[in-house]
């Protein structure tokens, strides 16, 4: 049995991949932690941040500082998890891609790989409503999905 977990950095997905980790555990499964990285996103928060200091053209600095800070964030968040995993015995591995997350994420899940898709219920923003991208993907993934609250 292989299961995908989609991580974005939020609790939300930490607490996904530690149900997934206990699910292997049982199961004798080996986990795959899978994150997107999104230049759109990146590019949003740099065209922000640009008009607070009222510099556009700081614009592309911005950006690059943004999405080493996203890559970072992320491989952390990764490497923590997976030392976690590994210490409670699980079989885990990890893929970080670059490109649009809805599409990255449906490409990895249905690809035949997995058995089962785990996901946080709401992303980095935390919001009380069911996340966006949860929204946009859950209904398009072919293997049985998992959403940890």
């Amino acid at each position: 049995m292989r299961i995908l977990v989609l991580v974005d950095g939020s609790k939300w997905s930490q607490k996904a991949a530690l149900h997934a980790f206990s699910v292997a555990r049982r199961k004798g499964a080996k986990v795959v932690l899978f994150s997107v990285l999104d230049r759109k996103e990146v590019r949003a928060i740099a065209f922000h941040l640009s008009l607070r200091s009222e510099n556009l053209e700081e614009i592309k600095r911005f950006e690059e500082t943004a999405w080493e800070e996203m890559k970072k964030s992320v491989k952390d968040v990764i490497t923590n998890l997976l030392e976690l995993g590994r210490e409670e015995g699980i079989n885990c591995s990890f893929r970080i891609v670059e490109g649009s997350a809805r599409e990255r994420i449906l490409e990895e899940a249905n690809s035949g790989k997995y058995d089962l898709v785990v996901m946080g219920a709401y992303g980095k923003s935390g919001k009380t409503r069911i996340g966006s991208l949860l929204e946009d993907v859950v209904g398009f993934i072919e293997p049985p999905v998992i959403i940890v609250r």
